[in-house]
C-alpha cells in the first residue's frame, strides 16, 4: 500500500522570520466539549490584530460567482458559503433516484461504517508492533474526529473513541504525526454557522495516543482553515483556503498558505507572513491543499494550477538565481504551474501526486515518461452538466524546473503540458441524472487510482500511460457521494458523505 503523503525531515537552520502566536494562549479552548463549539467574534478580532497596518479591503464577492481568466469560465471550485455547490455543502445530494441504481464492477462490498455518515477524510494509524499491533482508522467529518478499531477485522470497523464537535467543517485530508500520535483538524471559517467573511479558522491539536480518549491539547487561529498538512516530519503545518474574507486585501482571489510552527505542538506558533502567494498569473488566489512527495517536495494545488516547493536543504533558486536554505516559511521554488485551461473546465486544482523515487512505479510508466516528470491532478468545479465538472489530469513538468510557474502573467502565461484528461460522465457505470460529478481525493497504488467522484462514486482509473488513462473497475451505490478513497491492507476504504465508510475488496486485479 502506498501512503497519501510521503514526509521528509525538515533542517535546522537559521530563521530569518519569526513565529508570531496569532492568539493569547487563553484562546485555546478547554477540554470539555461544551466548550469546543464556543467560537465568536473575538477569533475574528485576534486573527485582524495579525493583519494590523497592512490595507485589508471588502471588495464584493458573491457566492457561486463566476469570472473570467483568458476567456474561460472559472467556476468557484470551493464555494464561499456551505450549500454552493454539491460537494462540499450540507444538500439533499446522494439520495437515490427512479433513474439509477447501483452500479459495481471489479470490486465487492465487504464492510460499512454506517455510523460514519458526513465522513470527509481517513487517516490509518499503527499502535505497537507484532502479534499485539492495533490499527485504528480515523474519521474526520462534520462530527470532528472519530477512531475505529480494525485490527481484529478490517471490514468491520469498530468504533472506540470520539473527540466531538457537531457542526464542524470539515478536516477536508485530514493529516496525522504518526510519531508524536496526534491529528491536526482544520477547521473552515463556515463551521458551525459561519461563513467566509466572518466565521473564525484555525487547527485543533488532537492527542490520539490514547483511541479510546481523544484529548485537544491545543487550538490555534490561523487565517486560513480549509486544509492543513504536514510539513517536515510533521513539525511544522501548511494551512490554505478557503475563498478570501472581506477583510482581506482587494486584489486577492482567496488566501494563500499560512505556516504554523508545531515543534511544540502544545503551543503552536503562527508566521505572519503567509507563503504560495501570487499563485494564479501572479494574483494571490485559493491554495485549497498541500501533498508531500517521496522526495520531500511540497506539491500546492489551488486556483492557478500547482507548484512544488523544497522545504528544507540547499537549492538553486530559479527566482533569486542563487543557491539558499529552504525552510518550511521561506521555502524555495521547484517546478510546476497553471494547468491548460483549454483541456479542462476551470483553472481550480484540488490535490496532486507525484510518482518519484520509491514510489515511481505508482503512477505514469517511469521508464517512457520519466522519474518524477509527470503530475496527477484532481480538478474539482461544479458546473452546468456533469461533462463541465472537474477532471483527473495528467501533466507533465517538463519546462517547468526554472520557475516558469512563479513568473507567469495574464500577459504572458505558462502553462504544463496535459498529457491526458479523465471524466467520469458517460462513462460504464456513471449515472446521468446527476450533476455531482467532480473529480475529487484519490489514492494510487501500482498505477491504478482509486478515486471519488461525489455522486458518481468512486472509480478505479489506470493512468500508466498517461495519454489515455482508462476506467478499470466501479463502486457507485445509488445514494453514493464518495469523498475519498484509500487503499490500505488489501482494502479500498471509501469515506462517503452519505453512507459512512465502505469497505471494498478489489477482484479486477
Amino acid at each position: 500500500m502506498l501512503a497519501r503523503r510521503h514526509l521528509t525531515k525538515g533542517t535546522r537552520t537559521e530563521r530569518t522570520r519569526e513565529p508570531t502566536d496569532l492568539g493569547p494562549r487563553r484562546r485555546m479552548y478547554g477540554r470539555t466539549r461544551s466548550r469546543r463549539v464556543l467560537f465568536g467574534s473575538a477569533g475574528v478580532v485576534s486573527v485582524a490584530a495579525l493583519t494590523a497596518g497592512t490595507a485589508w479591503a471588502c471588495p464584493p464577492e458573491p457566492g457561486n460567482q463566476q469570472t473570467l481568466i483568458g476567456g474561460v469560465a472559472q467556476s468557484q471550485g470551493e464555494g464561499r458559503d456551505l450549500g454552493t455547490h454539491t460537494g462540499h455543502g450540507p444538500r439533499d445530494a446522494g439520495k437515490t433516484s427512479s433513474k439509477a441504481s447501483d452500479a459495481v464492477k471489479g470490486v465487492q462490498r465487504v464492510g460499512n461504517a454506517p455510523d460514519a455518515k458526513e465522513a470527509t477524510s481517513l487517516v490509518f494509524m499503527d499502535y505497537g508492533k507484532g502479534p499485539g499491533k492495533r490499527t485504528i482508522m480515523y474519521v474526520s467529518g462534520r462530527f470532528g474526529l472519530k477512531g475505529y478499531d480494525i485490527s481484529a477485522d478490517p471490514r468491520s470497523p469498530k468504533l472506540v473513541g470520539s473527540f466531538d464537535l457537531p457542526g464542524f467543517w470539515q478536516g477536508e485530508d485530514t493529516e496525522a504525526d504518526h510519531k508524536r500520535k496526534i491529528i491536526y483538524l482544520s477547521r473552515d471559517p463556515r463551521a458551525f454557522g459561519g461563513n467566509t467573511d466572518t466565521g473564525e479558522s484555525g487547527v485543533y491539536v488532537v492527542d490520539v495516543s490514547k483511541p479510546e480518549s481523544l484529548k485537544q491539547i491545543a487550538y490555534q487561529v490561523i487565517p486560513a482553515g480549509h486544509t492543513t498538512s504536514c510539513i517536515n516530519d510533521c513539525r511544522y503545518l501548511w494551512t490554505g483556503g478557503p475563498a478570501k474574507a472581506k477583510w482581506m486585501p482587494e486584489d486577492w482571489g482567496g488566501r494563500p498558505v499560512w505556516v504554523t510552527d508545531v515543534r511544540n505542538p502544545r503551543k503552536p506558533k503562527v508566521f505572519k507572513d503567509p507563503i504560495d502567494t501570487g499563485r494564479n498569473d501572479g494574483k494571490t488566489d485559493y491554495t485549497h491543499d498541500i501533498q508531500v512527495d517521496s522526495s520531500g517536495i511540497a506539491w500546492a494545488s489551488g486556483r492557478g494550477g500547482v507548484r512544488g516547493y523544497h522545504t528544507s536543504g540547499r537549492h538553486y533558486d530559479p527566482l533569486t538565481k542563487r543557491f539558499r536554505t529552504a525552510t518550511p516559511w521561506n521555502p524555495v521554488p521547484y517546478a510546476g504551474g497553471g494547468i491548460d485551461e483549454a483541456t479542462t473546465n476551470s483553472s481550480f486544482m484540488h490535490n496532486s501526486y507525484r510518482a518519484v523515487g520509491r514510489t515511481r512505479d505508482q503512477g505514469p510508466d517511469p521508464r517512457k515518461w520519466g522519474d518524477g516528470q509527470t503530475l496527477i491532478v484532481t480538478e474539482e468545479t461544479f458546473n452546468d452538466g456533469c461533462a463541465n465538472d472537474g477532471l483527473l489530469v495528467i501533466a507533465s513538468l517538463k519546462g517547468s524546473y526554472g520557475g516558469q510557474g512563479w513568473r507567469s502573467t495574464p500577459d504572458k502565461p505558462f502553462r504544463l503540458r496535459t498529457l491526458g484528461t479523465w471524466s467520469v460522465a458517460g462513462q460504464e457505470g456513471s449515472r446521468p441524472d446527476t450533476d455531482g460529478c467532480s473529480a475529487h481525493y484519490f489514492d494510487v497504488k501500482d498505477g491504478v487510482l482509486a478515486q471519488s467522484f461525489y455522486e458518481q462514486g468512486t472509480r478505479f482509473i489506470d493512468v500508466r500511460d498517461p495519454t489515455n488513462p482508462r476506467q478499470v473497475a466501479y463502486f457507485r451505490p445509488d445514494d453514493a457521494r464518495a469523498w475519498a478513497s484509500y487503499y490500505h491492507g488489501g482494502y479500498i476504504y471509501v469515506a462517503d458523505h452519505n453512507r459512512g465508510i465502505d469497505v471494498l475488496k478489489a477482484t479486477f486485479r
